[in-house]
């Protein structure tokens, strides 16, 4: 039995790890950047679990080191936009510093596979490689697994593809199509990582991890369409540049834009791996990209099936095949003096005849369009008069999840080409509140994509007049309840 913590625990393979860890004993510290997140995975069956909050950037880190047996490092930083590759390198070097002053007996880390014998100039394969030299930069013992693209739901190189691919009737690539891969399904990693928590090393190492087969991209795209009973017609361009291609795969898909340009600026590369040396050690079945497919297509639908979308049976009726695994999303964050009360009082008093609370005129012309195709959006109705509780309908809309004082989520019902929710989110700071008003939206292929780009005008400012109206509704209720308790 280790002392594991997990850092990076809420992200794609970590938030797979975990359980892993906890089934087979491990006391397990699972770290994120968000805690509400940690807190929506259901890991609170596990007693052997612990939640903890962890932003690499500004957080001590040191404490959450102490009786730490194995360290496993998950975080990348792609999603932070232009400069990833110096957030990723600073927070690394946090990181080996706060190692350096402690007990950790072992760090493992998932890095990428690297070209060989070419220049790079992929900012995300540079920024693996150096990561894994700095953490060995801390005198631990560092074993470093290169993978290429995982296949399992949520991968976010998978789902690039197959975003590409349901998206597009013809698919417009660069020559890096017969570049050639290593795929390997996430089953065969997370046995991997579970082995080198459960066998630590004395020494540094590094392993390529990959599945039985090397295939190209236009071999894998043309097994996924296969797959998902989608035609794949693939047609090279020579002068499509890494650059330009990087931004229309950040447009055509549901994958986070930072991230799909930064995987894509990389797979102009061949990336072989030789995976002898980590199947010799920890021998297991390595699965084939048909089968992996096979297995990942049908659990996307676990996505809506959890505590985000609150278990809802309209949400799980309502998802199909081809909705876009990552959401779109758009909002606004406000800080006021308001109470946390206050706002919450405000927000349930969202829809009906008091609409919501900024630009009513857009909210009712997107009613009429709902009206004008079937829809019921025009149906004024509200559930409950004050509180709102889960089920509870607001005109089109549905509570999905209500935790008063704190978080309400909504669950779109106007008709439209995918799947979305609107959130309000309170966080007490002390002296502040922050109030966070975002839509979240899971297009349903390209006609999805092409209705939230319709959407996204009005976007720019609604959430904006509609956070600030709100706090400034709260703002005055909270004084007049003030103003009532001196007199």
């Amino acid at each position: 039995m280790q002392n594991v913590l997990v850092i990076g625990a809420s992200g794609y393979i970590g938030s797979h790890l975990v359980p892993k860890l906890a089934l087979a004993g491990h006391r397990v510290i699972a770290s994120g950047r968000s805690l509400s997140l940690l807190n929506k995975r259901g890991w609170h069956i596990f007693d052997n679990v612990t939640l903890a909050q962890l932003d690499l950037s500004i957080d001590p880190i040191s404490p959450l080191l102490n009786n730490i047996d194995t360290v496993v490092f998950l975080v990348h930083g792609m999603n932070h936009g232009h400069d990833f590759i110096d957030y990723e390198t600073s927070i690394c070097e946090r990181l080996t510093d706060a190692l350096k002053r402690s007990d950790v007996k072992h760090v493992v880390y998932l890095g990428a596979l690297q070209p060989q014998g070419e220049d790079l100039s992929s900012g995300h394969l540079y920024a693996r490689a150096r990561t894994g030299e700095i953490l060995r930069d801390s005198a631990i013992p560092v074993t470093e697994l290169r993978a290429g693209i995982v296949i399992g739901p949520g991968s976010a190189a998978f789902e690039v593809m197959r975003d590409f691919i349901y998206h597009m009737p013809l698919l417009f690539t660069p020559k890096w199509v017969n570049s050639i891969s290593s795929p390997i399904a996430l089953d065969n990693l997370l046995h991997y990582l579970l082995q080198l928590v459960e066998h630590p090393q004395s020494t540094s190492e590094i392993y390529d991890v990959s599945g039985p087969e090397t295939l190209t991209y236009r071999q894998q795209m043309e097994y996924l369409g296969a797959e998902m009973k989608k035609p794949v017609r693939i047609i090279p361009l020579t002068f499509l540049s890494p650059a330009l291609t990087a931004h229309f795969f950040g447009a055509i898909t549901s994958v986070p834009s930072n991230i799909a340009r930064a995987l894509v600026a990389g797979l102009r590369y061949d990336l072989p791996a030789n995976a002898c040396a980590i199947q010799a050690r920890f021998p297991q079945h390595l699965i084939d990209y048909q089968h992996a497919v096979r297995t990942t297509l049908p659990q996307e639908q676990n996505v809506v099936r959890n505590e985000i979308w609150g278990y809802d049976p309209d949400a799980l009726e309502r998802w199909q095949p081809g909705f876009g695994y990552y959401a779109k999303h758009a909002g606004a964050c406000f800080s006021t003096s308001a109470s946390s009360a206050a706002l919450w009082q405000v927000i349930n008093q969202l829809g009906g005849t008091r609409g919501y609370f900024y630009a009513n005129y857009l909210w009712t012309l997107r009613e009429w369009i709902d009206h004008l195709f079937g829809g019921s959006a025009r149906q004024r109705q509200r559930s409950a008069e004050t509180q709102l509780a889960v089920g509870d309908h607001i005109d089109s809309w549905k509570v999905i999840s209500a935790e008063p004082q704190h978080h309400l989520s909504l669950l779109f019902g106007m008709k439209a080409p995918g799947l979305g929710r609107l959130e309000f989110t309170i966080e007490d700071k002390g002296e502040v509140r922050l109030l966070d008003i975002r839509a979240w939206w899971h297009p349903a292929g390209f006609s999805g994509l092409l209705y939230w780009f319709a959407m996204m005008p009005a976007h720019l400012f609604i959430f904006k007049g509609m956070v600030k109206a709100v706090c400034r509704l709260a703002e005055n209720m909270t004084t007049e309840s003030s103003i009532n308790t001196r007199t």
